[in-house]
């Protein structure tokens, strides 16, 4: 068994563990005895262990030849998120257990040994950072030694607590990587109803600024204040970002000022009119497609709006710049009724009596009401500078929302006006690079599809957001090639060839 084991090719032995762990994930595990359920369980711990330490082997690996270049990613974060379709956070581990075996070998070696769980050799690896870089091979040294005569997690942070203690110097520590300033970060993930959550960690000094300022804006109103501390605290959060909006004291992004974008639907605006003949189960209907939209938001790059629905969409009162963008629904059923008037308008002219004739104004007056037919449709189908969403959008939702309707395409120009830039922004929503990436729609810039050198307009259908990057290293440094199709869908090439797709693959003839 062994030695058939071992004339495997590295290929070969992972379809066989794929395979045996597949067996056992199809097992009926109801029934089993719970001493087995418990063995199992330490074996997976084991085998998660072991997975950990050959993954930081292969990440490092993968690392030093740019391996992610190769699928048009930047970075081997992004390459992972992307191109395994793993979260920011499971990255940010697999990046942490890559550094693991970089810089402590024998932390790693515990994990290969099946001697410390993946979760606790990250832990150790973190609280050993404090001790100083001449101490930490043996400390390590002492912890796994620890760890395998049996010391759990408590006991092993007595012991590197001591270690440190014994081992501190008044000396101050030149290595660049035990600044504690660099442990720090912030996240901010977006839930499915729109929702966000903050994780990080701060800096002291950051601490006390932040502290500072939640103090100075979170003070009780009065005695019939009922909020809870955690909730004054959110409010004085969401208090200080709307003073710090206005203040126009924030940097450009990507070529624009900062500003906030407020996602009406079409239908919210007819829901506002009071006259409006809609059902409530169509305008129920679309809210639900609405939510959905707002929901698929909260797990891509988003292009830093707020999507609005009910009240809220009522009353935009925040004081920064607001950028109003009504979107309507194509209905498929309008646009096959358009196309058959089209075609019956076109019948009826070419059949239409000269004028003089007796039966020219009865035909007259049928091409009158079939272009009327046709303009109805068109209304459900677009929403242009004339069409009824902007009608509505002037008409009803007043200032500072009820400017002027701006062209979508402005021609043979180099120059982006500022309003193409932000609707390019809301419809992609981040960079649009087929391989995926998470660089939100503030950190991108529009791309001429077809170059402006060969004649390409700047128009909302000849521009599309990407990165600094994917725009200027992929596609303008490395000679990638973009190809937008006429459904949305694209796809770039390598100058080796290699197809990278926002979908799927073409059917395969036969």
């Amino acid at each position: 068994m062994c030695t058939a084991a071992h004339s495997l090719s590295a290929s070969e032995k992972f379809e066989l563990v794929e395979s045996l762990l597949g067996e056992l994930a199809e097992e009926e595990a109801a029934g089993w005895p719970v001493a087995v359920l418990a063995d199992g369980l330490r074996a997976l711990e084991r085998v998660d262990a072991v997975g950990a330490a050959l993954r930081g082997r292969f990440l490092h690996a993968f690392d030093a030849q740019d391996g992610s270049v190769a699928d048009g990613q930047k970075t081997t974060r992004t390459w992972l998120v992307n191109c395994l379709r793993i979260t920011k956070g499971q990255a940010a581990e697999y990046r942490a257990i890559q550094a693991l075996g970089a810089k402590h070998e024998v932390l790693a070696a515990g994990l290969r040994d099946r001697v410390l769980a993946k979760s606790a050799a990250l832990l150790v690896a973190r609280w050993i950072r404090a001790i100083p870089e001449e101490f930490r091979i043996e400390a390590e040294e002492i912890l796994v030694a620890a760890a395998r005569a049996g010391a759990d997690l408590r006991a092993l942070a007595a012991i590197c607590a001591w270690i440190r203690e014994r081992t501190a110097s008044n000396e101050p520590d030149d290595d660049p990587d035990d600044d504690p300033r660099l442990d720090r970060g912030v996240s901010l993930d977006t839930t499915f109803d729109g929702a966000g959550v903050i994780h990080g960690d701060l800096t002291p000094e950051c601490t006390a600024m932040v502290q500072a300022v939640l103090d100075a804006l979170s003070a009780p109103q009065g005695g019939g204040d009922l909020r809870t501390r955690p909730q004054r605290y959110h409010d004085a959060l969401a208090e200080a970002m709307r003073r710090l909006l206005a203040s126009n004291l924030l940097p450009q992004r990507a070529g624009q000022p900062v500003k906030a974008l407020a996602h009406i639907h079409f239908t919210e605006l007819l829901a506002m009119d009071k006259d409006s003949v809609l059902q409530d189960t169509w305008i129920t209907a679309y809210r639900a497609q609405w939510a959905a939209r707002r929901a698929a938001a909260s797990v891509g790059p988003g292009d830093g709006g707020a999507w609005l629905t009910g009240d809220a969409a009522r009353a935009i009162a925040f004081d920064a710049m607001i950028v109003p963008v009504v979107t309507g629904d194509i209905d498929p059923d309008a646009v096959e009724d358009l196309i058959s008037l089209c075609v019956l308008f076109d019948q009826a002219r070419h059949d239409a009596p000269q004028e003089g004739q007796p039966e020219a104004a009865a035909s007259a007056q049928t091409l009158g009401l079939v272009e009327q037919q046709i303009l109805a449709q068109v209304i459900q189908i677009v929403s242009g500078p004339g069409g009824l969403a902007s009608f509505l959008r002037r008409n009803l939702l007043g200032k500072p929302l009820a400017g002027p309707s701006l062209p979508l395409d402005v021609g043979q120009t180099d120059e982006i006006p500022l309003h193409l830039r932000r609707l390019v922004s809301l419809r992609d929503q981040g960079c649009g690079f087929p391989g995926g990436c998470d660089q939100p729609a503030s950190g991108c810039e529009p791309h001429h599809v077809v170059h402006r050198a060969d004649g390409g307009p700047t128009s909302l259908t000849n521009l599309k957001d990407y990165c600094f990057w994917h725009h200027h290293v992929l596609l303008h440094q490395l000679g990638w090639t973009l190809t937008v199709h006429p459904d949305g869908t694209s796809q770039v090439t390598s100058p080796g060839g290699k197809i990278i797709r926002s979908h799927g693959p073409p059917p395969q003839p036969g």
